[in-house]
């Protein structure tokens, strides 16, 4: 006969079932907090555990609705996922030092492309997964001994009574911090940004948040306009050394073109550009303007190149192309899910992140700023090179996109002329058998490199590059991977002294220029061993991402130039330099040569500015006391408008819109 049940007796029984849930995942998110050493403030707290009542109702509902072998099974199937959940967040940012978004899914070959590196990093974490998988595992043991089910009426009631109630009193504490600059309600409807959404509302959230969004789409609420004046403008300008200064000061124009923002579209998003693009000045032409103009172009996106990693002795091209010329002391290479981040910004001069990158990887949109579609239109020879696989990430798609027809790589072509089967290849190899291709040209031309040398594992016994080298490192007095590292830029430094040794041969060096930049650091290593090549302690939020950026030109006289700088930059510094007819408008990068504000945004970001370093984890400021008037919300409003801009312009194809 079944017992009857007092309404006393079932709020007892529902309030320790939810009670259950609840402690199971406060477990969770905290030990997620432990493990990835997170520095979490208390109102953040304060959202985790109000959503951790909703989800702990809602879950009550899920585990107790259905009769007991069904339950078991709903209990049972909840906690492996969200144990699963945890993992995958800790194993990804061990790999790629970042957090997991639902739109790497589209990224999977990046993913299996690494899974030595994965396997490694599971291991490493198995301790950590078992903390995740504690709560499955203790509940298949024991689950028979927690107590009979007392499910009846009043306990799905009571459920629900709890939901009904958490749920208003968590959006009433997202609405109280509307206004506030990367607050809840910013993180829910105006920022897309996977590591702030974890910080603020716990991972279990995150992916709420996540999935909503790889549904229905990201458009942010609004873009808000700031007074550019009221942040100011690079207070050094770079000026270029003459000879006899000209008493009057020239006055630049804008590097702006005519554009018609008036064109009907019924996309919100489409509007929200063109208001944005309509309330921005640009940068100014200044005296760099056209000062390669005709010159040929070797652009290079160097894979894992770092400065730690470049010394006078062992790699001392890099050292003299890094030491002289244009000399960028506070360059930054933001890491955006490894190589495929890394070459979209300096492809595009926009700011990258995952959901994104599938998009650009289709090589379905127009980009009439491509980098070999402006230079072929200037009457240059354009060719494009990489010594891995030609198709990986669907490369041969998207640089197709940037106006590369003739893009050449491993098993398109290059593997006729190269040693495509070890890992990684040589860069110096790539160089060898590819520059007879442009170096005798009859018109100007552009050269593109993706390279590979300086790929991890930084092993002697995984790496081709760091054992060819292993014997010159020797001597080194730091542990093996960091060794092994500087091994694999040997490579790198050899395939830029042969470039410019075979331009100095044909009489080409003086009137060509070299653009190097990284892809992103070498996460692979650990901090230890990055500081123990680095001159200065780095943290692993913004300075691991310092840099140097190489833009050279044998007769260029050497000039240091302070500005904050990042990666998406160098395009359009790029353009300006070669007197491009281009709208600095249309980039999230700036010229840096201009006497635009100087900054460089992070993954998560945080942000550095002339004065001082924001670090967006903790909300701390650290630089200059005397600033304007809200100076770090201006500039927070500044890195989102930016970042939100560029994941528009992708994924509305604005400038097909805007020229097509």
């Amino acid at each position: 006969m079944k017992k009857n049940v007092s309404f006393k007796e079932s709020l007892f029984d529902s309030i320790k079932k939810i009670s259950l849930w609840f402690l199971i995942i406060l477990f969770l998110e905290l030990s997620f907090i432990i493990i990835m050493k997170s520095k979490i403030e208390l109102d953040n707290i304060l959202f985790i555990l109000l959503f951790d009542i909703i989800l702990s109702s809602f879950l009550s509902i899920l585990s107790n609705i259905f009769k007991q072998k069904i339950n078991y099974f709903n209990t049972s199937f909840i906690l492996l996922i969200l144990g699963v959940l945890f993992s995958i967040q800790c194993v990804f940012y061990d790999v790629f030092k970042v957090y997991f978004s639902l739109n790497n899914l589209g990224l999977s070959d990046q993913i299996t492309s690494f899974m030595g590196k994965t396997f490694s990093a599971i291991f490493s974490n198995i301790f950590n997964i078992l903390v995740f998988m504690l709560p499955f595992i203790l509940y298949v043991i024991f689950h028979k001994k927690i107590g009979a089910n007392m499910n009846n009426k009043f306990n799905y009631l009571i459920f629900v009574i709890f939901l009904a109630l958490s749920i208003p009193l968590f959006y009433f504490d997202i609405y109280s911090s509307k206004g506030v600059i990367n607050g809840a309600y910013d993180l829910y409807y105006n920022v897309d940004e996977i590591s702030l959404n974890i910080n603020k509302f716990g991972i279990v959230n995150s992916y709420l948040i996540d999935f909503r969004r790889l549904l229905f789409g990201f458009v942010p609420e609004k873009i808000d306009f700031i007074d550019m004046d009221s942040i100011g403008k690079d207070e050094k300008p770079v000026e270029k050394p003459v000879d006899d200064p000209v008493e009057e000061p020239v006055v630049y124009e804008p590097n702006t073109v005519k554009l018609n923002l008036d064109k009907q579209t019924s996309s919100s998003s489409i509007k929200k550009i063109n208001l944005y693009v309509a309330n921005d000045n640009g940068t100014m032409k200044n005296q760099y303007t056209g000062l390669f103009k005709g010159y040929n172009l070797v652009y290079i996106t160097a894979e894992s190149f770092y400065q730690i990693g470049v010394s006078k002795d062992l790699t001392p091209t890099l050292y003299k192309l890094t030491h002289s010329g244009l000399i960028f002391d506070n360059y930054y290479t933001p890491n955006a899910l490894s190589t495929i981040g890394g070459e979209f910004q300096s492809l595009t001069g926009l700011y990258p992140d995952s959901s994104i990158l599938k998009r650009w990887r289709t090589g379905n949109n127009y980009f009439p700023y491509g980098l070999a579609t402006v230079f072929r239109n200037l009457g240059y020879n354009t060719y494009a090179y990489h010594d891995n696989s030609y198709t990986f990430q669907d490369r041969h798609k998207y640089l197709k996109s940037q106006g590369f027809t003739n893009y050449l790589g491993c098993y398109n072509g290059l593997e006729k002329r190269m040693n495509c089967k070890r890992w990684p290849q040589s860069d110096d190899e790539m160089m060898q058998v590819t520059i007879p291709d442009y170096i005798n040209s009859d018109k100007p031309f552009l050269a593109y490199y993706m390279t590979v040398s300086g790929h991890f594992a930084y092993t002697f016994s995984d790496n081709s590059m760091a054992s060819k080298h292993k014997n010159e490192v020797k001597d080194l007095s730091v542990g093996q991977n960091a060794k092994a590292y500087v091994a694999t830029q040997i490579e790198l430094d050899r395939a830029l002294e042969r470039l410019l040794n075979e331009l100095e041969k044909a009489g080409k060096l003086d009137n060509t220029v070299i653009v190097l930049l990284a892809d992103h650091y070498p996460y692979e290593l650990d901090m230890n061993s990055i500081n123990s090549l680095s001159n200065y302690k780095r943290d692993e939020v913004v300075e691991v991402n310092h840099n140097s950026l190489i833009l050279w030109n044998s007769k260029m006289e050497d000039t240091h130039i302070a500005k904050p700088c990042m990666s998406s930059d160098v395009l359009p510094t790029v353009y300006n330099l070669f007197g491009v007819d281009y709208d600095s408008r249309l980039f999230t990068g700036r010229d840096i040569l201009s006497d635009s504000l100087g900054i460089a945004i992070m993954r998560n970001h945080s942000w550095v500015t002339d004065k001082g370093t924001y670090f967006a984890g903790s909300k701390k400021f650290v630089g200059e006391t005397d600033l304007p008037d809200n100076y770090v919300n201006n500039i927070n409003t500044l890195v989102n408008n930016r970042l939100n801009i560029a994941k528009l312009i992708l994924e509305t194809d604005y400038y097909k819109y805007l020229f097509k």
